[in-house]
Formats: C-alpha cells, sequence, structure tokens
C-alpha cells in the first residue's frame, strides 16, 4: 500500500482501511489554533464575567435579606413592648393631685413586670447573680468582700447593678461584689 500524498509505500496502516475509506486530515494551521484558541478565551472569559456579576448580585442580596431580617426582628420586639409603652403613656398623663403615691408605685411595678415578660419572650433575661459562683462571662467584679470560710470564696456578695442577656449574648454583664477568702 502506498500513500496516496507521496506515492510512499506506508507499512503501519490498518489493514481494515482502504485507500477508499482512509480520510485525509488537512494540515492545522498556526493561524487555525490561535482562533481556536481565542474563541475558547473569550467563551471563558464570558463565564468569569457572569459568574462574577452572579456573585455580587447574590452578595448584595445576601445583605439586603440580612438588613431586612434585622429590621424584622426589632419589630418584632417593638411590637411586643408597645402594651407597656402605651400603659406608661396613660400613667403619665394621671393627675398627681389625685393619685396617691402607693398607687404610683403599684403601677409602676405593673408596667415593670408587662415590660420584662414581654421581653422575655423575645429571649432576654436579667442576671442578678447574688449568692452564685462569680462568672466573669455573665458578671463584672467592682469590688471584694471577705469570705467567712473557703467555701464562700468567688460567691457574688452583692449585685449592684444587674446585667442582661438576649439569647445567651450578654448584653451588659451585671456589677457585682465577689466574696475572697484570705485563709484568716
Amino acid at each position: 500500500m502506498t500513500d496516496p500524498m507521496s506515492d510512499a509505500p506506508v507499512d503501519n496502516m490498518d489493514p481494515m482501511e482502504t485507500q477508499e475509506t482512509a480520510t485525509v486530515q488537512p494540515p492545522i494551521e498556526d493561524g487555525d489554533d490561535l482562533q481556536l484558541a481565542q474563541r475558547e478565551l473569550e467563551s471563558q472569559k464570558d463565564k468569569y464575567l457572569r459568574l462574577a456579576a452572579e456573585y455580587d448580585n447574590f452578595r448584595r442580596r445576601a445583605v439586603k435579606e440580612r438588613q431586612e431580617a434585622g429590621w424584622r426582628a426589632q419589630g418584632e420586639l417593638v411590637r411586643g413592648l408597645l402594651d407597656g409603652l402605651d400603659d406608661i403613656t396613660r400613667f403619665a398623663a394621671v393627675d398627681p393631685n389625685t393619685v396617691d403615691a402607693n398607687s404610683v408605685i403599684d403601677g409602676m411595678q405593673l408596667i415593670e413586670k408587662k415590660l420584662f415578660k414581654s421581653l422575655a419572650g423575645h429571649g432576654f433575661e436579667v442576671i442578678d447573680p447574688t449568692g452564685d459562683p462569680f462568672d466573669p462571662a455573665k458578671h463584672e467584679a467592682v469590688s471584694t468582700a471577705p469570705a467567712v470560710g473557703p467555701d464562700e470564696d468567688g460567691v457574688v456578695a452583692l449585685c449592684f447593678q444587674v446585667g442582661y442577656v438576649i439569647n445567651g449574648h450578654v448584653l451588659r454583664p451585671a456589677r457585682v461584689v465577689v466574696k475572697q477568702w484570705t485563709g484568716a
């Protein structure tokens, strides 16, 4: 068998292939490779730009959704406080000449209970650690007091200012006096 292009004998041809079925591929020119590479580069560049734009849109949408979720949560919290705020507004309009001091104190205590109950429904807790072991994550020691025995070492003796926690996050630590055993 001979090569149709050069009439030279070809010894590595497949025996099943004949001259009639053999296809000759035209030689690839450098220009074709360059055009193919440029098309592939443009295709990849287009994919990259589309992906970058899609990611940018996703990032903007996520920021917006986070902001809206925060606003909704704040709205729910405030909605729970509205009854207590209405009570304070009504209470502020009371004529002081017609109300005695005990009624004022009782009214304020009722409003305080209503507000704390509403806040508790949103994961709000008051930290009053008197008698509990000192926890630096929730308490701020402002002073120390002598302990009677070693078993009282590190126990909160007095709470100057209560602290607050919402859903496990400390809003303000409780300011406390901590008992300290000196060994005497």
